[in-house]
């Protein structure tokens, strides 16, 4: 049995894009597997720790080699909490909408919090070493437009911190084209949940 950790990131729900095709994902994933567990982490209803104060001076500590103030173990716990959630993962799946081009601020505050030395990651002599070696990682990438590559900062940012954390393993789905009326939308998300579905027996 494996567990699947789903990070969804849109506010927008039933009306979501990205939502809909990791549904369809999901629903297919759960018949072929039904003894894995899933994992949902909603980055709009998930508690977020603030990465300012005592977390900063505990980030600092550790990098220092300092012993953190009860305070600051309190504060480096909740990280920890946040980033066991992957670390615990064998699979990793997204959904992601496009905004301004890039992702979520409120992904972007997840994986900045979770992104630390020791927690997702180490470094020494031979560079940054990801700790999530090993697991696969599914990003449903939803876009109102096509955007041309140098304007795309959602799936370079997201392949980045996959590489950043040792994630090899990584299949994209695009939703595009969901702004050009109701038709264009239909039919791309009609596609997109077609391949996520075929996806999930492979996953």
């Amino acid at each position: 049995m494996a567990t699947l950790l789903y990070v969804e990131s849109s506010p927008r729900k039933r009306r979501s894009a990205s939502i809909e095709v990791a549904q369809a994902f999901l629903a297919a994933y759960r018949r072929l597997h039904p003894g894995d567990t899933i994992d949902t982490l909603d980055v709009w209803t998930t508690p977020m720790p603030e990465f300012d104060g005592s977390t900063l001076d505990a980030k600092y500590a550790g990098l220092t080699g300092v012993e953190r103030t009860p305070e600051q173990a309190a504060a480096w716990a909740r990280l920890g909490a946040l980033a066991g959630r992957f670390r615990a993962a064998d699979k990793l799946l997204f959904s992601i909408p496009m905004w301004n081009f890039a992702i979520p601020y409120k992904l972007k505050h997840l994986i900045d919090v979770v992104s630390q030395k020791d927690l997702l990651f180490t470094f020494d002599e031979r560079g940054l070493n990801g700790l999530l070696g090993g697991k696969k990682a599914l990003a449903i990438l939803a876009r109102g437009v096509e955007p041309a590559p140098d304007w795309d900062h959602q799936r370079g940012y997201m392949d980045l911190w996959f590489k950043m954390v040792g994630v090899t393993d990584v299949a994209n789905i695009f939703v595009e084209k969901t702004l050009y009326g109701p038709d264009v939308d239909g039919a791309s998300r009609a596609a997109a949940k077609a391949e996520a579905e075929a996806l999930a027996a492979r996953f």
